[in-house]
């Protein structure tokens, strides 16, 4: 079975961790929620292993010193590269926790950057004042469930005129903006080539490139949204015949990306 991973944040964990600085033999306290987590809940004991991970990349094997104090001792140090063609989700905000739902199995998937939309037809509301600090929760915990090491970057709630920008910008950078559209004329398998392109091009240049997948809510995206993010550069694209909910049709894309671009190899 695979060593359970904790992720921890060395700015409010009080854990100074870096490649540089932890190696092989050192031994530190884990915080006390992960030792909570870890000790209690999962009833880990001395001399069982795990992995630590701050979200960026870096990634420690370590087994338990001991149990009682919360001390586990280093066995390795790694440090992993991102991907160079990065996956990004737009993704609108839905009713009864499908955003969430879609961000995490999203996450498991292996989307790089997540973003909330407030589309025109979302039922759910991204009220002034509200944190995102349930959505990183969210994305915190798929990234322990998978054991990835790069926790996807959460970015600010966007609007209709955000995404557009995204889709200007993403057609003088080289990327691709995906739009699932059911009425859309384009289908999955007319995209792959521009897709394979893509990632061609990031591998022999080593320029990080993105494709970003935008998903609406229930109900759909509008007419009027397809249309300005098409007319902004994005491509509209169905993926079947079958109609999927909010909380599916990202992560379904984010499989199929992951797929073609050798992430599940």
């Amino acid at each position: 079975m695979t060593d359970p991973l904790f992720l921890f944040d060395p700015n409010s964990d009080d854990t100074p961790l870096n490649c540089d600085e932890a190696h092989t033999g050192w031994k530190l306290t884990l915080p006390q929620g992960m030792r909570r987590h870890a000790l209690q809940s999962m009833r880990l004991k001395t001399g069982d292993t795990l992995q630590l991970s701050d979200g960026q990349g870096l990634r420690i094997y370590a087994a338990i010193d001991d149990a009682s104090a919360g001390l586990v001792e280093i066995l390795s140090v790694g440090k992993e590269p991102q991907p160079v063609t990065r996956l990004a989700l737009i993704q609108a905000l839905a009713k009864t926790g499908h955003d969430e739902q879609a961000i995490d199995m999203a996450t498991q998937l292996g989307v790089d950057t997540v973003i909330p939309w407030q589309a025109h037809r979302s039922i759910a509301k991204w009220k002034p004042g509200r944190t995102d600090r349930k959505w990183h929760n969210v994305l915190a915990g798929a990234l322990e469930q998978s054991r990835r090491a790069w926790l996807p970057q959460l970015g600010e709630v966007a609007d209709d005129d955000d995404v557009i920008a995204i889709c200007r910008r993403a057609s003088v950078h080289g990327d691709i903006v995906i739009v699932l559209h059911q009425d859309a004329t384009t289908t999955w398998s007319r995209i792959r080539e521009s897709i394979a392109r893509l990632g061609d091009a990031s591998l022999e240049d080593g320029k990080a490139r993105s494709v970003y997948v935008i998903v609406g809510p229930e109900g759909g995206i509008g007419e009027d949204e397809v249309k300005s993010f098409v007319a902004a550069g994005a491509v509209s694209c169905v993926l079947g015949h079958n109609i999927l909910r909010a909380s599916l049709a990202g992560p379904a894309t984010i499989a199929l990306l992951s797929e073609m671009l050798g992430r599940f190899a």
